[in-house]
C-alpha cells in the first residue's frame, strides 16, 4: 500500500476530494478540532482558500494521495499580521487505516523543507496536540519540536475537557 502514495502540494481541484478527506478523519478520533459535523465549508469556498495558498508565502498544503483519494494533509499555515508573519501554525491529519506507515513523519519532513526553503520567511513553527495523543506528540518531539505549555481544559470532546500541548520548533537564522 505503502508504494502507492504520493505526496504533492495541493492545486483548487483538489478541493471536494480535501473536504472529503476532512469530514472522514473528523469522526474517525477525538483528536481532531472538528467533530462529526465536519468542515463547514463549500467546495467553492475550499477551492478559493487552496487558490490563495499557492500564492501565498507563508501558507503550504501538502497532500498523500493512495491513488485519488486523499488519505492525508499537512499545512503549514502563515500569519498575516506584521508582528507575527514569522510563525507557521502546522495542522496534520491521516485516514486511521494508514495510520503506521511513517506518512506523518514523510509529511513533517516536507514541511519543514518547504518553511526552510528561499521562499519561506518563517522563523519559527508551532502546533497544538492533545496530550492524550501520545503517538503524534512522539512524531513532533523525534522531528524536535519542544513542549512549551499543556493548556488545561484547551479542547472538550464528547462532555469531557482535555489537556493540549503547545509545541515549537524555531527555524533559521534569526
Amino acid at each position: 500500500m505503502r508504494d502507492t502514495i504520493i505526496f504533492r502540494e495541493a492545486i483548487p481541484g483538489d478541493a471536494q476530494n480535501v473536504l472529503k478527506h476532512l469530514q472522514r478523519i473528523a469522526s474517525e478520533t477525538g483528536f481532531m478540532t472538528m467533530g462529526a459535523e465536519g468542515p463547514s465549508k463549500t467546495i467553492e469556498a475550499e477551492y478559493k482558500e487552496i487558490e490563495a495558498i499557492l500564492e501565498s508565502d507563508k501558507t503550504f498544503l501538502l497532500v498523500a494521495l493512495d491513488k485519488e483519494e486523499i488519505i492525508g494533509m499537512a499545512e503549514i499555515h502563515g500569519k498575516d499580521q506584521p508582528k507575527l508573519n514569522h510563525i507557521g501554525d502546522i495542522s496534520i491529519s491521516i485516514a486511521q487505516e494508514y495510520w503506521g506507515l511513517r506518512l506523518g513523519t514523510t509529511m513533517m519532513e516536507k514541511l519543514i523543507e518547504w518553511a526552510k526553503g528561499p521562499s519561506s520567511n518563517l522563523k519559527r513553527l508551532e502546533l497544538t496536540v492533545q496530550a492524550r495523543n501520545e503517538r503524534a506528540r512522539r512524531l513532533y518531539e523525534k522531528m524536535g519540536f519542544e513542549l512549551e505549555a499543556i493548556m488545561p481544559r484547551g479542547v472538550k470532546d464528547n462532555g469531557v475537557y482535555l489537556d493540549v500541548c503547545l509545541m515549537s520548533m524555531m527555524i533559521g537564522e534569526i
